[in-house]
């Protein structure tokens, strides 16, 4: 085995953050609450090229040009959008999963609950969460850009490389051949507005996003961020059920002013609790960790029926994830708390 060297270490040293982030993205999202099984998890490096780069580039935006968490939660926007309605077009396709044989809430080619949770779920899981857990394994780096120009170069072309092969993956071979639905073609109308969104998105968040700001709020406890954090998932996973069609009488004016009930709940008072000097790696550990686990344990809803492969390994993969959140909880509380300003 080759004696690696000390200039040899110090490159992979600077790019460890930005590759565990890279790795991070799809395994919060996707592996970990069971979308991606054992039985496909040949997709996921296409995952960590589409939703890894991209939580990865977005940061690396936000480090370098100094913005702020609405700038960030715009561009996270951007990477969803892209996802549910031009590459994969899962908000726009007639939804594969139909719990009851029965089409719910879709109107004007939309599958408008499903896109309200998709894009809410792609963009905490995706971006948020798995940032706030990078930065919480580096966190001497938490200040720093993490990528080269050679990485952006080198992350632009497999991102959209990836994009491709998500696309294709999916709307050609999944949909048809595995879900036995047909190949559906978006309107060139609906690709056209979802792009002009993201470039309005982008346009804000590196502009006028800048200025938002908001009062701070000292946060609650960790535990009860982390209590808050597991409630929020599982209602969350409640409204996608609730989009696959598994109760098709529920009013879905009232699944989609819950979904937006929740969500304003938490651009209300998380920003201000984030913002507050008394917030620390504990208070970000506990509400990721809290959120983890309530993902990962009402998940399981979806594996009632499945007792082979795939429950096991999902079950094997979250026990290993929870036992390595509590040893990280257990090493950020042995740390000093060093106050800080607030933003």
């Amino acid at each position: 085995m080759p004696v690696q060297t000390n200039v040899e270490r110090s490159r992979f040293g600077r790019i460890l953050p930005a590759l565990t982030l890279a790795l991070l993205a799809p395994m919060l999202a996707e592996v970990l609450p069971g979308a991606t099984r054992f039985s496909s998890l040949f997709v996921f490096p296409i995952e960590v090229c589409v939703w890894g780069l991209g939580a990865v580039m977005i940061r690396e935006v936000v480090s370098r040009r100094r913005l702020g968490w609405p700038s960030l939660l715009m561009l996270a926007l951007v990477l969803a959008i892209a996802e549910e309605f031009v590459i994969q077009q899962t908000s726009l396709a007639p939804v594969v999963i139909q719990l009851k044989n029965e089409v719910y809430a879709r109107a004007f080619g939309i599958n408008y609950v499903y896109a309200l949770w998709a894009l809410v779920y792609e963009t905490v899981f995706v971006v948020f969460l798995s940032i706030t857990l990078a930065e919480l394994l580096f966190p001497a780096r938490k200040a720093q850009p993490w990528m080269s120009r050679a990485g952006i170069l080198v992350s632009v072309p497999l991102f959209s490389v990836g994009s491709l092969l998500a696309w294709y993956s999916w709307t050609q071979v999944a949909r048809p051949l595995v879900f036995r639905v047909p190949v559906y073609s978006p309107t060139p109308l609906a690709m056209a507005l979802a792009l002009l969104a993201m470039g309005l998105l982008v346009a804000v968040a590196l502009g006028p996003a800048r200025r938002f700001a908001t009062a701070p709020i000292k946060p609650p406890s960790p535990w009860l961020l982390g209590v808050a954090g597991a409630v929020w998932a599982t209602l969350w996973y409640g409204l996608c059920v609730l989009a696959f069609g598994i109760d098709p009488h529920f009013p879905p004016a009232a699944a989609m002013g819950g979904g937006l009930f929740l969500v304003v709940l938490i651009l209300a008072f998380l920003p201000r609790f984030t913002g507050h000097a008394a917030w620390n790696p504990i208070h970000a550990h506990g509400l990721l960790f809290g959120t983890m686990a309530g993902a990962m344990t009402v998940s399981f809803v979806g594996f009632l029926y499945d007792r082979g492969i795939d429950f096991w390994f999902k079950l094997a993969v979250d026990l290993v994830a929870i036992a390595l959140l509590a040893w990280l909880g257990l090493r950020l509380r042995r740390q000093p708390v060093i106050p800080r300003p607030a933003s």
